[in-house]
């Protein structure tokens, strides 16, 4: 039997790669003349251009940025000097796993550290960036990225706003440009298709999860359509909001008002760059995860993605998770994951240990 491990992150406990080496152990241990194929996957989410930078031999850069309250934090960017090609994930130093649940405040956190390393990048030469948007901490609109590339945010009296301060977005009343922007051309992956206005926005679906309160909810989406309509006023061509915008905490929207910006379907990009289709047409089964598959996981998230692509190749595919929603979509069989108290001090040796006994029950019938 030939298989192929592909897993999404278990979120909050096991990593992609993690996840990857712990099922293909166990499935060598029942039966060890097997083949096994590993590939970690992403969709856009939390980790995907760290993964790509792994399974795509990228040069690893280094640096020390801001992080998403203006802490200092180590970053770094996966560099391909061929295509002066930079990946890099929004969480990496921007991302929410930085916080505590305490010091979630989209009013002061922002993607400047993800520009300082985007700016990083410029200076070792790159001119395209690859931007996984899974995982911010904030609703910035992507000015923290465009102040570290150039762009300079006022308040209605002409003076410069300070970045990481309380209420930045509402108190923009001018935008400018501080010289020469860098050529740079962006592909953000995603993995949500929100739009960023609207009632399913990036302000009341993911500012919640963000720490945005609910008496803020309206003063938050005024600020945003002002900032919008500066943007718009600013961009050399016609803005409007789209699809996929509401990701990340809709800095694909700021972004494109000043460089050429493409959204993609971040799991189909992280397919055809590790070859899954042509790594899949040799395998004999396929087994991918998630922490939970539900509704949203039909949306453009991993294990979904996989199974269509394995059902067009009739290949079967094993998903293991918590939820049995898996089961109404086409998988082959469903491993179900025990519930986990998320407040344990051991939970990832928990998440680690339901992980080997569901494998094993899976493999066999047991």
């Amino acid at each position: 039997m030939k298989w192929l491990v592909a897993p999404n992150a278990f979120k909050g406990t096991l990593l992609a790669e993690e996840a990857a080496a712990i099922i293909e152990r166990e499935i060598l241990k029942m039966s060890p003349e097997d083949q096994v194929d590993t590939c970690p996957i992403a969709d856009g989410g939390d980790g995907t251009c760290f993964l790509l930078t792994e399974q795509l031999g990228l040069e690893k850069i280094p640096a020390m940025v801001c992080g998403p309250l203006g802490r200092p934090i180590e970053g770094f960017f996966g560099y391909d000097r061929d295509t002066q090609t930079a990946y890099l994930d929004v969480s990496t130093v921007s991302g929410i796993k930085w916080l505590s649940e305490n010091e979630k405040d989209p009013w002061i956190a922002s993607t400047y550290g993800t520009g300082e390393l985007i700016q990083k990048a410029v200076t070792k030469g790159a001119k395209n960036i690859i931007l996984g948007l899974g995982g911010s901490a904030s609703i910035d609109m992507g000015t923290g990225i465009l102040h570290a590339l150039g762009v300079q945010f006022l308040d209605k009296k002409g003076r410069e706003l300070t970045l990481f301060s309380p209420g930045f977005l509402e108190k923009i009343g001018h935008i400018q440009l501080n010289g020469k922007l860098p050529e740079l051309s962006f592909t953000c992956l995603c993995d949500v298709s929100n739009t960023f206005f609207g009632p399913a926005g990036a302000i009341p679906v993911f500012g919640p999860q963000k720490g945005l309160l609910p008496g803020d909810h309206q003063k938050f989406l005024e600020a945003g359509q002002h900032l919008f309509t500066l943007l718009q006023k600013k961009c050399k061509w016609k803005l409007d909001d789209q699809a996929c915008f509401g990701a990340a905490g809709g800095i694909a929207l700021g972004l494109s008002a000043f460089f050429p910006t493409e959204m993609v379907q971040g799991a189909r990009y992280f397919f055809e760059k590790t070859r899954l289709e042509e790594r899949m047409s040799t395998a004999d089964r396929v087994i991918t995860g998630e922490g939970k598959f539900d509704t949203q996981s039909a949306q453009g998230k991993g294990s979904f993605e996989l199974l269509q692509l394995a059902k067009k190749m009739g290949k079967p595919v094993w998903l293991i998770s918590s939820g049995k929603e898996g089961e109404q979509v086409g998988f082959e069989k469903v491993l179900q994951l025990p519930d986990l108290d998320f407040h344990s001090p051991d939970l990832v040796d928990r998440a680690e240990e339901n992980l080997k006994a569901t494998i094993l029950k899976g493999l066999t019938g047991s």
